[in-house]
């Protein structure tokens, strides 16, 4: 893809059904190039051509262009301490498939299987083209140390500190792009919810332990040493017990006797009265506020998106305790980010990652 072209479906990505004529007022691009370049696009079959707009004036009407969704597809995998996150992904950017699955403690090659053997069974069930597939994103648990090496937290130590690209693109034979799970679910909202309105936020990814994702003008921020994000090493060894981790939740509640044994369970079976719950919130609002606080410090973003594993009554919750200290200097205040919960729920980082092999191959 040269550069010109993945301008032109990065547009009709983030907007389908644009004329010709309004891409040339949205892009550097001559009418004359963006004509010949459209036209290359259409043979490949990679956009269609639709009905046009109707006529705002004289001459012809422009044609109105989509990406074709059926040109290509990709799939998304996201690994967490206890679930397994699974999307596939046309090229139009629709998910058509958002699973999750229960993990917890099984054995890499036994997931690996098992991963195998669903795909090909959605595959099949969505009468898709295996041949179509662009590859395969994969978002998994822990900062990065090199390579496609991630130091994972311990339920994943059988994938911790191992190359997993080779290893993953072997064993499906497609290409694989491995990230950051944080990361993978901040491109997944920079596509497909809050970033469509604020190019520039911050993910909390609150799951066994405590993740980031930074998104610059709809952009992946990796940082000098790509864990970018990596938001409890803003704690010392004192005050991780502080942390807003839903692993302590889980841990208090059934002190209490009550909720799931399993983080990758709250979203579903979560109620707001369960006893513990107010007592996490505040035990944990301290650590919160300073994270909004060093996040719009030193990042500036236009929001801050809550996510992860979070059931989404408990993010709100969060959000309505917080205390953001908008100091102003001659009565006029430093512009605040917006706190927001994530639409896109436990699926985020699975429809980030299947993103990835678009972006590359594409936009």
């Amino acid at each position: 893809m040269s550069a010109n072209e993945r301008q032109v479906l990065r547009a009709l990505w983030a907007d389908p059904g644009l004329s010709r004529s309004e891409l040339t007022s949205r892009l550097d691009l001559t009418q004359q190039s963006l004509h010949r370049i459209v036209d290359q696009l259409v043979l490949r079959g990679m956009i269609r051509l639709g009905p046009p707009h109707p006529a705002a004036g004289r001459g012809q009407p422009s044609p109105t262009l989509t990406l074709l969704p059926c040109f290509a597809h990709s799939w998304g995998v996201s690994l967490n301490t206890d679930d397994l996150g699974i999307a596939l992904m046309d090229f139009s950017g629709k998910p058509l498939v958002q699973e999750q699955h229960r993990l917890q403690g099984v054995p890499r090659k036994v997931v690996l299987d098992r991963l195998t053997s669903r795909i090909g069974e959605l595959t099949a069930e969505h009468d898709i083209d295996p041949e179509a597939c662009l590859g395969i994103g994969f978002g998994i648990a822990g900062y990065w140390v090199g390579g496609t090496r991630f130091n994972s937290p311990l339920p994943l130590k059988d994938w911790a500190l191992i190359e997993l690209g080779p290893l993953l693109s072997q064993h499906f034979n497609r290409p694989v792009w491995v990230e950051n799970g944080a990361n993978t679910s901040a491109v997944g909202e920079a596509m497909l919810g809050a970033g469509k309105i604020h190019p520039t936020f911050a993910y909390m990814s609150f799951n066994y332990g405590l993740g980031g994702g930074l998104i610059q003008n709809g952009e992946l921020w990796r940082g000098g040493n790509n864990n970018a994000g990596e938001l409890s090493g803003i704690f010392g060894p004192e005050e991780l017990d502080n942390r807003p981790i839903l692993q302590s939740l889980v841990a208090l509640l059934r002190k209490n006797g009550v909720g799931p044994s399993h983080v990758g369970d709250l979203a579903r079976d979560f109620d707001p009265d369960w006893p513990g719950v107010d007592q996490w919130v505040d035990q944990v609002m301290p650590a919160f506020n300073r994270l909004v606080a060093v996040l719009w410090s030193v990042f500036d973003p236009q929001a801050i998106v809550l996510g992860g594993q979070i059931p989404p009554a408990l993010a709100s919750r969060l959000i309505k305790r917080a205390t953001i200290h908008h100091g102003s200097r001659y009565g006029v205040p430093r512009p605040a980010p917006r706190l927001l919960v994530s639409e896109l729920g436990v699926n985020a980082s699975a429809l980030g990652a299947a993103a990835l092999p678009l972006r590359v191959c594409a936009l």
